[in-house]
């Protein structure tokens, strides 16, 4: 044999061998269900003619309630093939309509999982049916026959495959048959439900075209294709409807937009839930899929608490269909609020369904953390309404604005949207109101929480359901929803800022929105000026301030409408699902003005978490992803709750009982040296002092335990204290994390220890972000765990990452240690976590521990026991003397010994090679390199096979090949 050829059928054997028997061991369990046995038929249909000359033959029989006509009807029908015939997965080039003797075609079929080129040529076909003949990859050849007799008044229909050739001659032509024979059963009963009238959703991976603009889509482009809304203004009270089945209602609303010809809901593979506020389901998800009839359907929910949910589930539902795990999702989320009110104002409470103990969805979405700190707690602040009156204030602060020049202009924005909810149908309240309605107080709209009013407020009392229906275009096209109903999601992104408020750099802006919004534009190809349609979440003024300041558009401007929907005071803030309702009233102006461009956005808590989508009906110029951008974290300001000395007032608000009387004033104030105070002073004439003159960016103290203002000079806010962990991108790929507290020589406490891991966290979310180098500061890399703060009881331990906020759960992406100086105790176990080390030759390496009475059980002992030989493992943790990098290098720990001072430059230059590869290569073979050692001899090949096969058989794979073979540097997709 050629040593080309070989080689080929090497490549292609080795990791088919490993892996079949596996997959096609999953297929059946997935696709053969109990109960699902094929109806007998009384009447036995002959092999044809031919099947004898093939090495390997099987076939599959059923009795089918139809007309042999229709029967052949469909089957010959070439354009109806991928709703049928399971092994077909797309065609190659010219092929005709019909199958028809002598014709030829080319079509890309499924060989146990395992994308297969056949080349067809029809021996016959006739009334009866079929019979092709054809040769596939390395020398295997291929028929395929369909028989159709009568059979009383239906059909019988037999389908017969067979191969041959060297390839499956051997062991492996046993599984490929197996998986023929699979296959030829599944497209028995999917001819048995296309002509029974209850067709299944059978979708071809072939591109799509869009007619409008003549783009030809990858099929796994995700489409919104079906929006539904509900609003229960009137409650039932007789027969109260719970969540769920608004949910529901919701969910047929949005498959009755769709207009499909199959059954939408029940065809899901996929059902996500915004968990609802007013009932408690352990899995709303399932719940929803059982009600709409997608009992098979695997169940995702975002976390319990949180406005970003909705749209980080339509976010998470996209990149599901674009990675080919989904064909069909379904969003929804759903209240009852105004119902359990009505019934609590009754005596009565709601009697729903309350599902089984460890009742669950299959995944959970969303980061779900406590809400606030102890300073927080301690200055009352510990609800929506108090936390964005002072974002408000901080806001104003930053702007500089008068007081009442400022309340004008956030209820003239509250007016705007009020007008659009009069306009939408689905509002919970439709009333257009004036800017003086809102923004003064009245018996009907008291005050909050200064400066809002209740009309400036979320209205969470409501009945309110969304639905809405992902699909890939493919099976869009292949479901029959006609194009004009598409809009593309054109990109995704979730973020968060620092998670108490109390401890962020500035209360007056969001870089996580920005970073998230800059992420979304940009792989959209657009600009805030190309938007159309906006909708920014809009629980408070505030939120809508900082999320049109983050993406770059005005916030005052009457022509540039922020809301689709009225926002949550007027629309309704149906708990976490309002940024649903958003996106099902942003789809059908997208329809209707498809070159337009639209944005939404969910954030969650307090302006902490975020989540937008940019849709379209234009197709996208790229696929798209889900963006979980890395972006430059400002400094945390620590928290405090007494003040000594002097600060300056950066937001003040005076929540307010019911009556109308004031109950307290919370001040934000900066101390110089950064940190932030949270006061909450009750004494008559502290509300006084701070409500009578505007306070911000003026000095305040305390002077026998009452408030104090300076002089009306404006100041400027204290920086916060500088960042102990900086990040830092280079190339776009890398990103540099570097600890930086050089004067007590990069020692970790409790703070550093939570900023690495947040700093790796981001990294590991960003899928742009290749490779991890992680540094130290001022030329010394980390002298490990500050003993000074753990003896305070500061003890540098994350809850997930665990010592050092690193070494119980390392990065998964390849990371690079560039070691200047000291690496010892911590520092060491640090550097043992990378998978890479350059190390400057006057560097050193160490486990004190024992000097000190402890044990380096961050890890350091377990791993230098791996990665070093016995001896010198015993030396490190015995002796506990410092080992020279030039030394380590010669054991094989440290790849590189630089110059003093270049060690960050060269771990660079690696990271950039690396970044060049390919990303399925560089992270499979990152994989199998760290489960290598604990595989006997016996198994180790075959596992490597079974995880190189999808790198073996990726785009990448191919595009490598393409790319050496026209001597061009390749570009990698990571498919």
């Amino acid at each position: 044999m050629p040593r080309s050829r070989f080689l080929d059928n090497a490549r292609t054997l080795a990791p088919v061998l490993g892996s079949t028997a596996r997959a096609v061991a999953a297929d059946l369990v997935a696709r053969v269900r109990p109960g699902a046995a094929a109806p007998e038929s009384s009447v036995d249909v002959p092999a044809p003619t031919g099947v004898d000359e093939y090495a390997r033959h099987v076939h599959a029989q059923r009795a089918i309630p139809a007309s042999v006509a229709d029967v052949v009807e469909l089957v010959t029908d070439l354009d109806r093939a991928h709703e049928w015939l399971t092994l077909h997965l797309s065609w190659r080039g010219e092929r005709p309509a019909r199958i028809e003797t002598g014709a030829e075609f080319t079509q890309q079929i499924k060989l146990m999982d395992i994308p297969a080129q056949a080349r067809w040529t029809v021996a016959r076909a006739g009334e009866d049916g079929f019979e092709l003949r054809g040769t596939g990859p390395m020398g295997i050849t291929v028929g395929l026959w369909c028989t159709v007799v009568p059979d009383g008044t239906g059909a019988a229909v037999r389908l017969d495959g067979a191969l041959d050739g060297s390839p499956v001659r051997g062991p492996v032509g046993l599984t490929a048959v197996r998986s023929v024979e699979v296959a030829l059963s599944e497209s028995l009963a999917a001819i048995d439900a296309i002509v029974g009238g209850s067709a299944t959703l059978r979708v071809p991976d072939e591109p799509v075209l869009h007619e409008r603009t003549g783009t030809l889509l990858d099929p796994t482009t995700p489409v919104l294709v079906g929006v539904g809304q509900l609003v229960q203004r009137t409650p039932d009270l007789e027969s109260p409807r719970e969540p769920v089945e608004l949910s529901v209602a919701a969910l047929r609303s949005a498959a009755e937009d769709a207009g499909a010809r199959i059954d939408l809901l029940a065809s899901a593979d996929m059902v996500y839930a915004v968990p609802s506020a007013s009932w408690t389901y352990g899995s709303q998800a399932g719940r929803v899929a059982e009600l709409v009839g997608a009992t098979e359907a695997r169940t995702v929910q975002t976390s319990p608490y949180g406005g970003d949910g909705a749209q980080l589930a339509v976010n998470d539902a996209a990149q599901q269909v674009v990675d080919g795990h989904a064909q069909v999702v379904l969003v929804s989320g759903a209240e009852a609020g105004a119902t359990v009110a009505a019934l609590q104002s009754k005596g009565r409470e709601p009697q729903w369904q309350r599902q089984e103990e460890g009742a669950a969805p299959d995944r959970v979405i969303g980061i779900d953390r406590p809400a606030n700190n102890s300073a927080e707690t301690s200055a009352g602040i510990g609800a929506p309404i108090f936390v964005y009156a002072l974002l408000e204030s901080a806001l104003r602060g930053a702007a500089g604005a008068d007081a009442d020049e400022h309340q004008k202009r956030i209820a003239e924005l509250w007016a705007r949207a009020s007008e659009v909810a009069a306009g939408n149908p689905y509002a919970w309240d439709p009333t257009a109101r004036s800017a003086d309605e809102i923004g003064n107080p009245s018996p009907d709209n008291r005050r909050v929480s200064d400066p809002y009013t209740k009309l400036m407020c979320a209205n969470l009392q409501v009945d309110l359901a969304a639905g809405v229906i992902v699909m890939s275009a493919a099976a869009a096209q292949a479901a029959g929803v006609d194009q004009d109903k598409w809009v593309f999601l054109h990109a995704g992104a979730s973020a968060t800022d620092e998670w108490f408020v109390s401890e962020r750099a500035d209360l007056a802006s969001s870089p996580a929105i920005k970073a998230a919004a800059g992420a979304a534009l940009g792989h959209a190809g657009i600009t805030p000026a190309d938007l159309g349609p906006v909708d920014l979440y809009s629980c408070f003024p505030a939120a809508v301030q900082l999320g049109a300041a983050a993406v770059g558009l005005p916030w005052d401007d009457p022509s540039r409408p922020l809301s689709v929907t009225g926002g949550l005071t007027f629309a309704g803030g149906p708990g976490n699902s309002y940024g649903l309702h958003a996106v099902a009233t942003m789809v059908p102006q997208l329809r209707e003005n498809p070159d337009e461009y639209g944005l939404s956005s969910s954030l969650g808590w307090y302006a902490t978490k975020h989540a937008l989508g940019v849709y379209s009906g234009r197709p996208p110029a790229q696929r798209f992803a889900h963006l979980k951008p890395v972006f430059d974290r400002p400094p945390a300001r620590p928290a405090l709750t007494e003040l000594e000395g002097t600060a300056v007032v950066e937001a003040v608000t005076v929540p307010y009982q019911r009556s109308g009387e004031p109950e307290a004033v919370v001040v934000s104030a900066i101390k110089p040296t950064g940190e932030r105070v949270l006061l909450r002073r009750e004494d008559p004439a502290d509300i006084e002092l701070l409500t009578s003159t505007d306070p911000l960016r003026r000095e305040i103290r305390i002077e026998a335990d009452r408030v104090v203002l300076g002089a009306e000079d404006r100041l400027e806010l204290p920086p916060p204290p500088p960042a102990k962990v900086r990040t830092e991108r280079v190339d776009d790929s890398i990103l540099v994390v570097t600890l930086d507290r050089p004067k007590v020589k990069n020692a970790i406490d409790r703070d550093m220890a939570l900023a690495l891991e947040r700093a790796v966290d981001d990294a590991e979310a960003d899928d742009t972000v290749r490779v991890i180098v992680l540094t130290g500061a001022d030329n010394t890399f980390c002298a490990g765990m500050d003993l000074a703060g753990a003896n305070r009881g500061e003890v540098p331990v994350t809850d997930r990452r665990g010592p050092l906020g690193l070494t119980a759960e390392p990065p998964v992406k390849p990371t690079i240690a560039a070691v200047e100086g000291h690496a010892l105790a911590g520092g060491f176990e640090l550097a043992l976590c990378a998978d890479l080390v350059v190390a400057a030759e006057n560097s050193e390496f160490g486990l004190p521990e024992a000097k000190r009475g402890l044990l380096a059980a961050a890890g350091g002992l377990w791993r230098t026991a791996v990665r070093l030989p016995r001896a010198v493992a015993l030396e490190l943790a015995l002796v506990a003397d410092a080992v020279p990098a030039t030394r380590l290098a010669e054991l094989g720990l440290v790849n590189r010994v630089v110059a003093p001072g270049t060690a960050l430059d060269e771990a660079l230059d690696l990271a950039r090679r690396i970044a060049a590869n390919a990303p399925l290569s560089v992270s499979v073979g990152k994989q199998i390199i760290d489960a290598a050692p604990t595989w006997g001899p016996e198994e180790g090949f075959q596992k490597q096979s079974e995880m190189a096969s999808p790198v073996v058989l990726s785009d990448d794979a191919r595009e490598g090949v393409a790319a050496f073979a026209e001597k061009r540097a390749p570009r990698w997709t990571g498919r």
